[in-house]
């Protein structure tokens, strides 16, 4: 009967402790895009004006945007964010990111080293495209659809 009741509070200790978000050395809970997610929101906003250390978001997003579709409207899901060392795919990859199913990517285990990186994104259907510009902040929508055109693929 004891090892029954220990076995009990024991699962019960499992099941508590699995809902909980994980959280690296800072405090920073992890949180990674993937493809079919669909927990994002606003999508277009600076994600990084919340997701920063002591904003009100949830994470302190290293590398963070919106994917559209050539409409520039419409969300563009399930695709795959690259970061080289290298312009067009060239050099080290440095990171990957997956688009949710909401258009959005982010990362707070991902961050743009000192040097910068060069972005490329791959959509959910196969297409592929690259950013010319050396990328030196990962917070994407505080310059893409502000001052910039929005992350657009096919």
């Amino acid at each position: 009967m004891q090892t029954i009741k220990i076995l009990s509070i024991l699962a019960g200790l499992i099941i508590a402790f699995s809902g909980c978000k994980k959280e690296d050395d800072n405090n920073n809970e992890v949180l990674i895009s993937m493809h079919n997610e669909t927990e994002s929101h606003n999508n277009g906003k600076a994600c990084q004006s919340c997701h920063s250390a002591g904003g009100s978001g949830e994470g302190w997003f290293g590398v963070a945007g919106s994917v559209y579709g050539e409409d520039m409207k419409t969300a563009n899901p399930n695709g795959t964010i690259y970061l080289y060392t290298g312009a067009g795919g060239t050099g080290d990859l440095v990171a990957t990111i997956e688009v949710d199913g909401k258009g959005n990517f982010y990362s707070t285990a991902t961050s743009i080293p000192a040097g910068g990186v060069y972005a490329q994104i791959k959509s959910a259907s196969g297409n592929t495209t690259n950013m010319s510009m050396l990328v030196t902040s990962g917070n994407c929508n505080s310059c893409h659809g502000e001052s910039t055109a929005k992350i657009w693929i096919n």
